[in-house]
């Protein structure tokens, strides 16, 4: 089984732990990856075997303007290209191909598996990206949906128009180079009839529609590591932290982001865990209520946190709600105001209101994420999620391939 993706931790981490139950049922799996040293050495402990793919991520990710569509024709180009290379002549051989990220990488990647005639299966970590009529497509950089347009279906008819201006030449080039026919409808085509939502279905529900979706739950690298003995000193020192992170998202002012959040924590008489992430956060002071971490074991770290302030990610929306975690949403973007959405509907924390968090506004928002309520629903919802996703895409991806 061949796994391709390309994207921040969020999109790597849990096709590694798909492949990691793969491996584990009896099957041969490795995943193509950017290769950035942080997926290489996470993949390497996890015993996946990485095909470097692409050009490294972070540096990408943290110099690109949010929301810019400058460059993009050229990195959508290297990243189709990569899928047609590297990923075709990794998949030679292999009974699957399962591909995430954004349509260079999964149209692409289809083209590949029907190139090589084997089985492949789309795979999307959050419902919002795929066509429904109960919620508006995320929008696509620099092609704004028409203003004024509320009909859902017309909006996902429009999406598909865009993602064919957008990508139709590019994908029908390397796909006639390649001896295949062109497709009319890039989206539709790398999605297919059957999509996989490997999200939760407490978190992330999934409303039938005529894409006949298959929700497998959310797919979870499981994390042994233990955590440094600094930070568990620390934990062990004091009352449960609240820890803020913001993952792989890089923040306009980190600085200001790391001082609201130490203030209105040290207001409301807590500690603080500061993960410094690719925003770079970092202590404000040198007072000994706070302490900034690395790459860490989130699974442990959450269990131990009192509440989780976050940017929304599928990933860490789903980590802290496996652990109890009361969340404080600070959506950034894409599937993130979503997950905030969530986050408040289920009573497991609060969305933020907007990307900018001050101290005051925190505070706020911790106030109802502290309550003993909000700890109690998150308890609580925390047994009802489903802790078998990647079993359940393992058994069907093998059932499908005759295995």
């Amino acid at each position: 089984m061949l796994i391709s993706t390309y994207g921040s931790r969020g999109s790597v981490e849990p096709m590694a732990g798909l492949a990691v139950r793969l491996r584990e049922l009896g099957a041969e799996a490795r995943v193509c990856a950017p290769p950035d040293e942080e997926f290489a050495e996470r993949l390497a402990e996890a015993g996946v075997p990485l095909v470097p793919t692409g050009a490294p991520v972070r540096p990408l990710v943290t110099t690109v303007v949010p929301g810019s569509a400058a460059g993009l024709a050229e990195r959508a180009a290297a990243l189709m290209a990569a899928q047609f290379d590297t990923v075709a002549a990794a998949a030679e051989g292999c009974d699957a191909l399962v591909a995430t990220g954004p349509l260079p990488v999964t149209a692409g990647a289809r083209s590949v598996a029907e190139k090589l005639g084997v089985r492949y299966v789309h795979a999307s970590h959050q419902p919002v990206s795929l066509p429904s009529p109960y919620r508006r497509p995320p929008g696509r950089r620099g092609r704004p949906l028409p203003p004024g347009v509320t009909d859902n279906k017309a909006l996902w008819d429009e999406d598909a128009r865009i993602a064919n201006t957008m990508f139709g030449e590019l994908l029908n080039s390397r796909r006639a180079s390649a001896g295949l026919p062109p497709v009319d409808n890039v989206r539709d085509y790398a999605f297919t009839d059957h999509p996989w939502l490997a999200a939760d279905p407490v978190l992330a529900p999934w409303q039938p529609t005529e894409l006949g979706v298959v929700q497998t739950g959310a797919w979870v690298l499981p994390d042994e590591r233990p955590l440094p003995a600094e930070l568990v000193e620390f934990l062990d020192a004091g009352t449960p932290p609240v820890y803020v992170g913001f993952g792989s998202v890089p923040l306009g002012a980190p600085k200001d982001v790391a001082r609201a959040a130490v203030e209105a924590i040290r207001a409301l008489g807590r500690r603080t865990v500061l993960s410094r992430g690719w925003a770079g956060l970092a202590l404000i002071d040198d007072q000994d209520d706070c302490f900034v971490v690395g790459e860490v074991n989130h699974q442990a770290l959450f269990r131990r946190a009192a509440a989780v302030v976050h940017h929304g990610g599928a990933g860490t929306t789903t980590t802290a709600a496996r652990a109890g975690a009361p969340q404080v949403v600070v959506p950034q973007g894409a599937d993130q105001p979503y997950f905030a959405d969530r986050v408040a509907d289920l009573g497991i924390g609060t969305a933020h209101p907007g990307p900018t968090p001050t101290a005051e506004s925190l505070s706020t928002a911790l106030r109802t994420a502290l309550s003993p309520a909000t700890r109690t629903r998150a308890t609580t919802v925390a047994g009802t999620l489903h802790t078998d996703g990647t079993t359940t895409a393992a058994k069907l991806l093998l059932a499908t391939t005759g295995r």
